[in-house]
């Protein structure tokens, strides 16, 4: 067990040291393990979850053609058209941005919201520092509530074997949507709070033109077959995989046929993030090394022993030690680790893993917002305001960031507990 222990450990700092290069970092983890025979190769292989890598790059590939399409900037220009100031703009803009990451990448919706709210402080001559945090953070709070929100999210689906419904009623009780939505209503406060200097009156521009709108119906299309799936518990083990995929595929055919180019037809395919694809096929044998040597369970063990094998203390420890860890590293590797703790856990307690599953997903998603670095939406954020000028401070986003993550993970957190605790 100690030498799997060691190579874990030494993954983990390889990707914390060189993010750029956190697959290849992954692919030469998980042959280490397979090389080594710490995982047998026929074991590697059913430990890779391919329903959940055809999921992302299905769900990738048809948000492509949804961006492309310009309905979500037709979308925001109409919210913009309603609001009276900047303050009530910033909320709106960013409960927008929480709805569109609930089912599009958090990037992709950053990518989509951010440039209206750059837009609009130039026409108000203000800085849009403080807009883009917002949407940003609120990107990326929304990604737990439904099963395509956040690859956390699928993996969670995936492992636990939920479906597109249980995120929304799980075992006759409401789901962590409900969790997320209440978090998203007390971070909104905060924000009306942090915002309400912001009284400058907004002055709305020209309507987007859409192009299309069939991508959009698409997307609303896997979202409905992803429902009816969870209709069927037997369904094959690829099912949601192929659902996600083939929607792409058919958008594909038809952005080619409309357009009468062949290289329209690889839109969708170009725009997958083959990178973080790479990522978790390599951490899935990771961790399927580690729980094969016994590793998983020695830390689900030391876990226990800090909770005093009290489900309550080990439920808080767990949802905000995620929060922290959340902070400083990707939550994707940490939540794919996680995962077979949290139910050798429940196992060591006799529990029921749900409490300890859906706080895991909730301290993970949240815990991003804390700090700049935390979720790829908040560097993608920053990454605008820099293009455009703009330098954001630790402290511009820490006066954001923190109340918000506070504001988003408490109601959260009680929430969770009394409807799958008690």
């Amino acid at each position: 067990m100690l030498q799997a222990l060691i190579l874990f450990a030494l993954t983990y700092i390889a990707m914390l040291l060189l993010p750029r290069w956190r697959p290849l970092v992954a692919l030469i983890s998980a042959a280490l393990f397979v090389l080594t025979g710490m995982l047998p190769l026929g074991d590697a292989l059913t430990s890779i979850d391919f329903n959940v890598l055809l999921m992302i790059a299905g769900t990738m590939g048809t948000v492509a053609l949804v961006i492309e399409s310009q309905l979500p900037y037709l979308l925001s220009d109409i919210i913009i058209e309603h609001v009276p100031n900047v303050k009530w703009a910033i909320v709106i803009l960013a409960l927008f941005a929480g709805v569109i990451s609930a089912f599009i990448d958090n990037v992709a919706t950053v990518l989509m919201v951010a440039p209206i709210a750059v837009a609009m402080a130039k026409r108000l001559n203000i800085s849009p520092v403080r807009m883009v945090i917002a949407i940003s953070v609120a990107s990326n709070l929304q990604g737990a509530a439904t099963l395509v929100g956040d690859t956390t999210s699928i993996l969670l689906g995936s492992y636990a074997n939920m479906s597109f419904n249980d995120f929304f009623w799980y075992h006759g009780r409401p789901g962590i949507f409900f969790a997320v939505e209440l978090g998203a209503v007390g971070a909104s406060l905060v924000l009306l709070f942090l915002m309400r200097r912001e009284n400058a009156p907004v002055l709305a521009g020209t309507r987007t033109v859409v192009t299309d709108y069939v991508p959009g119906l698409l997307l609303l299309a896997t979202i409905l077959l992803l429902i009816v799936a969870s209709l069927f518990p037997t369904r094959p083990a690829l099912t949601n995989g192929v659902i996600c995929v083939g929607v792409m595929f058919i958008g594909a055919v038809y952005s080619a046929v409309r357009k009468k180019s062949l290289r329209a037809l690889l839109l969708p395919f170009r725009e997958i993030d083959y990178l973080t694809i790479l990522l978790l096929f390599g951490l899935f044998v990771v961790v399927g090394g580690i729980t094969e040597m016994g590793v998983v369970d020695a830390i689900a063990q030391l876990l226990a022993r800090l909770g005093s094998g009290n489900l309550f203390l080990i439920y808080t420890i767990l949802i905000w030690g995620s929060v922290a860890v959340s902070a400083f590293i990707d939550n994707i590797p940490y939540v794919a680790t996680m995962l077979p703790v949290t139910q050798s856990l429940a196992a060591g307690l006799g529990a029921d893993p749900t409490v300890l599953y859906f706080g895991l997903l909730c301290g993970a998603t949240l815990g991003g917002n804390l700090t700049p670095i935390g979720a790829s939406a908040n560097i993608t954020g920053i990454g605008i305001l820099r293009k455009e000028g703009h330098e954001v401070t630790t402290r511009d986003f820490l006066s954001i960031g923190v109340p918000f993550t506070l504001a988003a993970v408490i109601p959260a957190y009680i929430y969770l507990w009394i409807f799958y605790g008690l």
